[in-house]
């Protein structure tokens, strides 16, 4: 999952940031709104976190422009007052969520994961291709009856490969989902996790679930 925090407060985007990302989550956190909102119309975001007063652009002015231009990633505000106009006000532009600071970082992971399964229509903490099954909230894989032990890391990546199967997914793409590099780490990180991962998962009689692309990166196989 990846997940664009805004924040003008250091130490309250830092608590966030680090909360979900001991979740295994994929975090840009940012301070100011004009930054927020490039990163906003230019990465796919999972789901945006978004405080209403920033410098720079206002969340609400963030969320107005968003919807205008027809982005329906989602998005919960997060603010220090508690007035019910900005609230309405928010959620009738099109905010998925509200929060009010202070809140418990358990809090916003569970809101996090109610607006997901809202906004996809099913549970977005249940992922299934063959014989995987992934439980996004209890960080558990099942292969069948097989309980499989996997580092944050590696949870994170065969979930990005689980989320599109049968799609060639390209290292650069798996860097920048997994690890969040924006560019070529120089190492062969990539390939060195997806051994990892498969050792853990595949079964010796069966094909590896993860399937290599010459030249390209890495699929997951979806039978």
């Amino acid at each position: 999952m990846r997940v664009l925090v805004v924040e003008d407060q250091p130490k309250f985007l830092s608590f966030i940031q680090h909360g979900l990302e001991e979740q295994g989550m994929t975090v840009d956190a940012v301070a100011d709104g004009d930054e927020a909102y490039e990163l906003a119309t230019s990465t796919p975001y999972d789901i945006i976190v978004l405080d209403i007063m920033l410098p720079g652009r206002d969340g609400l002015s963030i969320l107005r422009n968003l919807r205008a231009n027809g982005s329906n990633v989602p998005v919960i505000l997060v603010t220090a007052r508690s007035g019910l106009n900005e609230k309405v006000e928010g959620l009738n532009l099109g905010a998925d969520d509200y929060l009010a600071k202070p809140f418990y970082i358990e809090e916003l992971i569970a809101r996090i994961n109610t607006v997901l399964r809202r906004s996809t229509g099913g549970s977005s903490n249940m992922v299934k291709v063959g014989d995987l099954v992934l439980d996004i909230a209890a960080r558990n894989l099942n292969n069948g009856e097989k309980t499989v032990d996997l580092t944050n890391r590696e949870f994170s990546l065969l979930e990005y490969l689980m989320r599109s199967p049968d799609r060639v997914l390209s290292r650069t793409q798996i860097c920048e989902h997994v690890w969040d590099y924006h560019f070529d780490p120089g190492t062969n990180l990539v390939d060195v996790y997806v051994r990892r991962v498969r050792k853990k998962i595949d079964l010796d009689e069966r094909p590896s679930f993860i399937e290599s692309v010459r030249g390209v990166g890495y699929r997951l196989r979806n039978s």
